[in-house]
């Protein structure tokens, strides 16, 4: 191919007349084997039509951009080398200019001296040059290739979320473009077929015509609605015939306030006055499509719901309509707390797995999903423990999940890793009983057993509170490799059901635990962020690309999601962040504290949230939910540039981590 191809990123996006400009500022240019770019050719953009171009910085080989099978990597010459470190030492947190690191003062006298990206032909390979301006020019017009080739990795990944139901549309034939939108017309027609009742309603109450304003407002207040309806009696002059809604009104916070603006006396007033009557209703046994078109149709925000004997049984609010049909988790909440059994729970649980596939082929941010998915879940371990337990069993006990579940950041299900924490004093012959049930219900279910054994059938994670507090103790004071694990999990816990208190005491020792244990403990807890070699020249595996099998997979959670997970845990344990426990909110805590940079908080987490959504994608495609190592050659140029820097950011975190903890592992 000696043209540029417009079927793939970054140029995918341009439209027409910007393809015709672009196509008149390119030309062929060929380096032979061990040729290098001279500093004039540096003021070019580059697209690799064949061969491999090495880019290197003070004689470092840092990447390889080569022309696949699948698509052609790019590179823009004029970029200059960065530093990414944000970690700040205590004399920075204290300055006013926060932005600058320990690490960055330390880098920059190098910089400064070699700050030019130098390219090389490792074989004999054609370039396709595009004009700079012509490229600068793109980017003022277009914002999608302007955040396409944005310096900011957050930018470049916002551009690629926007992009992204293409990307997967193009990039796994099993799940093409239309597939994936016939998925979702239909499960959009599924839910527009459900009952109204399946919606959650707001309660219902009533008060009379002749009741005052003020007495509204104190109904309202009390029932935490911004509504109430109003009954008024029916009369010859009203034409009782006609229909039941000439009788029912109602009385909303808007009308208060306009009372109020009005300057009205709130105790005198009567809610007749204010309220509207002849409202719109619909009956339990029409379908949401029906409520949607009739808010629509007669723009109104609530619609009571009327039974068999036109009394109302609930208000239909227009915001939970809405939210409904936008992310379908109401309906598996529901469907989960109306489980009447362990059996009942399997459904709802399956739906969860349809409802992940159908959001993340809609482009939802992988985060957003595994927040939801976090709660969804949580929801059925709280409900299969009441299935399981009597009632005293359940007042005083507390399940958590720990791991990538208690952070939600787990989305496939995987190994479980819960925990029952009982109260002082309480016992019951029957509570390892309770335990295996439950955790072999939910292996059938289709969450794996933890191979480690950190689930709740282990004695060692069903104990009283203060049995857990002395393990935990014993954790901070002895260097058994498995007290790492077992306190790395802990720290992630989150509640699920039962008395949360029992959490809340249990992680208030965690820190006076952390406070009184050798100062020295973060350092090496820290060192298990370190454990898995670096991979950042991961591309010379696949060279040359001649369609054959090769062993050039990288483990995604070896190679990133582990790195940063655990070296932001220690982070979070070293300045007593025990409240969050999810990576993001530990990052923004870090990034309140001054221990990090906003901007390289906002990095780490998008990184984080890359290595998660290529995991769920191979999940989806291969139907293993264990599945983790992704084949670069499979990728587009766009997510292989993506993958290379998301790369460089965790071996960089990785240095942070070494000089912050002088940390001797390579």
């Amino acid at each position: 191919m000696t043209r540029l191809d417009f079927t793939q990123p970054p140029f995918d996006v341009l439209s027409s007349s910007e393809r015709e400009t672009i196509k008149k500022q390119t030309q062929i240019r060929y380096l032979a084997k061990n040729e290098a770019l001279t500093a004039e050719d540096h003021n070019y953009f580059y697209v690799v039509l064949k061969g491999r171009i090495q880019q290197t910085l003070n004689g470092d080989e840092l990447h390889d951009f080569a022309a696949t099978n699948f698509s052609n990597d790019w590179f823009d010459a004029r970029k200059q080398p960065t530093n990414d470190f944000g970690l700040m030492s205590d004399n920075e947190q204290t300055s006013s200019d926060p932005s600058p690191s320990i690490f960055q003062a330390q880098a920059q006298p190098q910089a400064q001296a070699h700050n030019t990206y130098s390219y090389h032909a490792l074989e004999d390979s054609l370039l396709l040059q595009v004009d700079s301006e012509a490229i600068d020019k793109l980017s003022l017009q277009n914002r999608h290739i302007r955040k396409l080739l944005s310096g900011e990795l957050a930018e470049r990944m916002q551009a690629y979320s926007e992009r992204s139901l293409n990307s997967t549309a193009s990039h796994h034939p099993d799940h093409s473009l239309s597939s994936s939108m016939a998925g979702s017309q239909a499960e959009s027609q599924q839910l527009m077929l459900q009952p109204v009742t399946a919606i959650r309603m707001l309660e219902v109450h009533t008060i009379s015509e002749t009741a005052t304003l003020f007495e509204a407002a104190m109904t309202m207040t009390k029932a935490g609605l911004k509504h109430v309806l109003i009954k008024r009696s029916p009369t010859v002059e009203r034409h009782p015939t006609r229909s039941h809604q000439s009788n029912l009104g109602i009385l909303t916070d808007a009308d208060i306030c306009r009372a109020v603006s009005e300057q009205v006396d709130m105790s005198t007033t009567l809610c007749r006055d204010y309220a509207k009557f002849k409202l719109h209703t619909i009956s339990h046994q029409q379908d949401i499509s029906e409520a949607l078109l009739t808010m629509i149709r007669y723009r109104v925000h609530r619609l009571p719901v009327l039974d068999e004997n036109e009394e109302v049984i609930g208000v239909l609010g227009q915001s939970d309509l809405l939210a409904f049909l936008s992310h379908h988790s109401q309906l598996l909440s529901l469907q989960i707390e109306q489980a009447n059994s362990i059996e009942g729970l399997k459904q709802p649980v399956e739906s969860i797995g349809q409802y992940i596939r159908t959001q993340h082929n809609n482009g939802i941010k992988i985060g957003v999903i595994s927040r939801i998915v976090q709660a969804l879940n949580a929801h059925v371990f709280a409900k299969l423990w009441r299935l399981i337990v009597p009632d005293m069993v359940y007042e005083n006990t507390c399940i958590i999940v720990m791991g990538s579940e208690g952070r939600g950041e787990q989305i496939m299900r995987t190994d479980q890793d819960n925990a029952l924490i009982i109260r002082n004093g309480f016992s019951d012959p029957n509570l390892a009983d309770y335990a295996q049930t439950f955790n072999q219900a939910l292996a059938d279910m289709g969450y794996p057993l933890c191979e480690g054994h950190i689930m709740m059938n282990n004695p060692l994670w069903r104990q009283p509170l203060n049995r857990f507090k002395s393990e935990v103790s014993t954790w901070f004071s002895q260097k058994e490799p498995e007290h790492a694990i077992w306190l790395s999990s802990l720290l992630d816990a989150s509640y699920v059901c039962g008395d949360e208190r029992l959490l809340e005491g249990l992680r208030k020792h965690l820190q006076v635990a952390h406070r009184s244990a050798d100062p020295m403990f973060v350092r090496s807890f820290a060192q298990a962020a370190l454990q898995f070699g670096e991979i950042n020249q991961w591309w010379k595996k696949f060279v040359p690309l001649i369609g054959k099998p090769m062993p050039q997979d990288i483990d995604l959670k070896k190679a990133g999601i582990f790195p940063l997970v655990h070296g932001i845990r220690a982070l979070a344990l070293e300045n007593d962040i025990f409240e969050a426990t999810s990576t993001k909110a530990r990052l923004q805590q870090l990034a309140r504290l001054g221990v990090i940079t906003h901007k390289r908080a906002e990095t780490l987490n998008e990184t984080l949230e890359f290595f998660m959504a290529r995991r769920l994608d191979i999940a989806l495609a291969t139907d293993n939910k264990l599945a983790r190592e992704v084949d670069p050659a499979m990728l587009s140029a766009l997510e292989r540039d993506l993958l290379k820097e998301c790369l460089n950011v965790v071996k960089s975190f990785k240095n942070e981590l070494r000089q912050r903890y002088q940390l001797d592992i390579a």
